[in-house]
């Protein structure tokens, strides 16, 4: 390896540190910004439950330090949700310079799609899902129970829903990526169309919690996204050849 060669590949190393490094950066500030409202954060995330229970049942906290811990989490990863467009500034920042002009041009409406999609499902999880899985959970059950959720199993809960779901509704941007990478065709992909379809399920089933009324909630917007991402995908279905940059 040439002096030449070892020089770019150690400040290719430097600038990727220095992008991991305001990465991380963008998340402290903004849960710092936050911190002191990590309290009205948690009941904003627990309406949907709390809307649920009974009127003489509350939210409990089975460990000491849960009450101060568990908003502390929440809004931690409020600042790791909040920063995802600055984070993803940064990916483009690292690899836009190695890419062709036609490839810039491409890539970046599936950037942009692809916070609108997460933001998208996680609100798709708390506006939909949520009060349509919680109202049924909270309905069923002995007469005699009392219903006291914790409210750190309950935090557990919904992160997990909401990273099903914001991953999930980024199914058109993979199938875009995928054509336009030349892995595989809008045509292959329909043609394995009921593979697939089973493969959404079983991917639920791991995603969400284990009850099939959750992982239904989240297959079939997985399967409409998936015809979606079918349809978007014609326009990204060859890759060009590289060009020489304008």
């Amino acid at each position: 390896m040439t002096e030449e060669v070892k020089s770019g590949f150690v400040a290719h190393l430097i600038e990727l540190r220095d992008r991991l490094i305001k990465s991380l950066l963008s998340i402290l500030a903004i849960f710092i910004a936050i911190a002191y409202f990590s309290n009205d954060i948690y009941t904003f995330v627990a309406a949907p439950l709390v809307s649920h229970l009974p009127s003489t049942a509350t939210m409990i906290a089975t460990d000491v330090t849960a009450p101060f811990f568990a908003p502390f989490k929440l809004t931690l990863f409020v600042a790791l949700f909040g920063s995802i467009p600055w984070i993803l500034h940064q990916i483009w920042g690292f690899i836009a310079p190695g890419l062709y002009q036609h490839e810039k041009r491409m890539l970046m409406p599936i950037l942009a799609s692809s916070i609108i999609l997460f933001y998208s499902g996680i609100a798709f999880c708390y506006f939909a899902v949520l009060p349509i899985i919680l109202g049924f959970f909270t309905s069923t059950g002995p007469e005699m129970m009392t219903l006291a959720p914790d409210i750190s199993s309950y935090l557990s809960f919904v992160l997990k829903l909401f990273f099903a779901f914001g991953i999930a509704f980024e199914i058109p941007v993979a199938i875009m990526l995928l054509c336009w990478s030349g892995a595989t065709t809008t045509q292959s992909l329909k043609e394995k169309r009921p593979y697939i379809i089973v493969g959404v399920f079983v991917l639920a089933m791991f995603l969400t919690p284990p009850d099939v009324l959750s992982q239904t909630l989240l297959a079939i917007p997985m399967l409409i996204l998936f015809e979606l991402g079918l349809i978007l995908a014609k326009f990204y279905t060859v890759k060009p050849q590289q060009e020489s940059e304008e």
